[in-house]
């Protein structure tokens, strides 16, 4: 039986996961979805075992999604058992230079997103507005016309019937487009289903800071076209953030260092929420473990169970294989390029309740110290289970052509953990989204079922409150209109201090807790930057700039109130807070 959920996740479930007939009425509960997706899943273990092999993770499989202690990504939840059977959650496909590619890879766009995956494109190959076109005698229209067209296309296919598309686009920062690429969402209505990013290189980086110029190169060839200087260059990228939420950066040579297959090619984009970073045509499979379930009390003290979270990573690291093992890919290539990887990405939600339950404060220092311990813990433990999956199974088979060929055991998987933003599946879950810090103490959530508001107050506050004997009626009356507790009297000092929401925590932090987990996380994290909305331009370029410092493989920012539509809304009156204007939650819960 599946864990006592809430209304709010019920409503969910109903509208996205949950099986309906050819009338639309809803044909399954909870609790069979759950057995579907055990069962779907378990039947990759009659590949390399017995019917009793598969029936034991069947059931294994299933305690841990009905406890709520670990779930999949969406496709998974909405397709395992399904005639789509597609469970990828992103894919990445390759965008050339040629009208053929341009258009045979909106095509596979169109099949993946029909099944609920999302789409990664780097268009750094194309080459710019007014380049000559050979064939034709005419001018080239550049990369941004061609992501209108994918744009276009996206809005007219909602991914498994149930979600809209969601696509992730890149351009490289000495493409001679990219000014335009940086402005492109500007007017608040291009581009609606596409985050993007620019590729940042070490170069232009070492340039910004040492006040340098950058290189403008042709993307047919690598020439140089000329030279720039790169501060104003990253000064028009950051007042775009600041302004949008749009352009974020990918670190593209740091995406190289962690390229486990570089033989096989050069990762030049990621999925749409920047986890994946993933080779053209792969795709991967997520999971994620609810850490808000993992406190426990010894000796009168909170404290994590270690040991029940080793058996969720090494169970959870064969979930995701034998996802693989059973997935329906939406082509051809996807299958052969994932197969011959099988990259999974395992990760978590509900670290800022758990921070909470353990009495650690995510804005202090020992909640980066955490961070780090925790995600180490995590990622030794993966590799540990992906090595005996490897023994039971075989290694993945580019091992030989991979970075860890000769550099330890053999692996089943060429990576084993990511941080996914968890949108819809940590409401499921009733916990707080990924590595994010507690947005509000109570906020509206849009964007998730058709516009319709999720109204949401956080428990474990109430329960300070009450536990401490706070006149608590009064102090959640401010937070209820105002989402936080602000200068709010009779806070008991410690509540305030755990209970800090995302707006009130340095971006500096963010940024720290980010890295902290990168460090450990083989593939990439998917972490939104909250800034509030007095922020200028300058506090993102610090972001930016100490993300790609500490080693982090991308940076989203949100200045919040800096769109007309936001995912999460401080407070759950009928009106937003009227003093202070906020940032949204991490971009996963709008588009994912």
């Amino acid at each position: 039986m599946a864990a006592g959920l809430t209304a709010n996740a019920l409503r969910v479930l109903e509208a996205r996961y949950l099986r309906r007939d050819s009338h639309g009425r809803i044909v399954e509960t909870p609790e069979q979805l759950f057995q579907r997706v055990a069962r779907a899943v378990s039947a990759a273990e009659l590949l390399y075992g017995t019917a009793a092999d598969a029936q034991r993770w069947e059931a294994r499989f299933l305690e841990m999604c009905a406890s709520l202690d670990f779930l999949p990504n969406s496709p998974t939840l909405m397709n395992a058992g399904t005639a789509l059977g597609q469970l990828s959650a992103c894919f990445v496909l390759p965008v050339d230079d040629t009208m053929e590619s341009i258009f045979g890879t909106l095509r596979d766009m169109a099949l993946v997103q029909r099944t609920g995956g999302g789409t990664g494109f780097s268009f750094s190959r194309l080459r710019p507005a007014g380049d000559l076109v050979a064939s034709t005698g005419g001018a080239a229209s550049g990369p941004v016309s061609f992501m209108r067209i994918y744009d276009c296309a996206t809005e007219n296919i909602k991914q498994g019937g149930r979600r809209r598309g969601a696509n992730m686009g890149v351009l490289r920062v000495d493409h001679p487009d990219i000014d335009e690429f940086i402005g492109a969402k500007r007017d608040g209505g291009t581009l609606r289903n596409f985050n993007i990013s620019v590729g940042a290189t070490d170069e232009f980086m070492a340039a910004v800071e040492s006040g340098g110029e950058t290189l403008v190169r042709h993307p047919a060839d690598g020439r140089a076209l000329g030279r720039r200087p790169a501060q104003p260059l990253f000064n028009s990228i950051c007042e775009a953030a600041w302004a949008t939420g749009d352009p974020g950066v990918v670190f593209l040579d740091t995406l190289a260092r962690g390229n486990p297959t570089p033989a096989l090619g050069a990762i030049e984009t990621t999925n749409p929420c920047g986890e994946v970073p993933l080779l053209p045509h792969e795709s991967c499979n997520l999971g994620s473990i609810n850490l808000a379930h993992l406190a426990v009390e010894r000796d009168g003290r909170a404290a994590l169970d270690w040991e029940r979270l080793r058996g969720l990573v090494l169970d959870g690291i064969r979930f995701l294989d034998d996802v693989i093992g059973v997935n329906r890919f939406p082509t051809g290539e996807s299958e052969r390029v994932t197969a011959g990887n099988r990259k999974v990405g395992l990760g978590v939600m509900g670290f800022a309740e758990l921070c909470i339950l353990l009495g650690i404060p995510y804005g202090a220092a020992e909640a980066v110290r955490f961070a780090g311990e925790l995600m180490r813990f995590i990622a030794a433990e993966a590799r540990s289970a992906s090595a005996q999956l490897a023994e039971e199974r075989g290694g993945f088979p580019n091992w030989q052509h991979s970075a860890h060929a000769g550099a330890g055991p053999r692996l089943r998987n060429a990576t084993q953990t990511s941080i996914a933003p968890t949108g819809t599946i940590s409401i499921i879950a009733d916990t707080s989204s990924s590595i994010e810090p507690l947005f509000a103490l109570a906020y509206r959530r849009t964007n998730v079922l058709d516009g319709r508001p999720l109204v949401e107050l956080n428990p474990l506050f109430v329960r300070a409150l009450e536990r401490r004997g706070a006149d608590h009626p009064k102090i959640l009356d401010l937070v209820q209109r105002t989402g936080r507790l602000g200068e709010a009297p009779g806070v008991p000092r410690d509540v305030r201090r755990l209970f800090m929401t995302a707006l009130e925590i340095p971006p500096e932090q963010h940024v720290r807790i980010q890295a902290a987990f990168q460090r450990h996380v083989d593939n990439a994290v998917s972490k939104t930057i909250n800034l509030a909305h007095d922020s200028t331009p300058g506090d993102i370029a610090q972001a930016y700039l100490l993300a790609h410092r500490l080693g982090c493989k991308g940076v989203t920012v949100f200045r919040y109130g800096s769109k007309e539509q936001q995912v999460l809304e401080l407070g759950m009156g009928e009106e937003p807070y009227e003093h202070e204007h906020y940032a949204r939650c991490d971009p996963g819960a709008c588009r994912l």
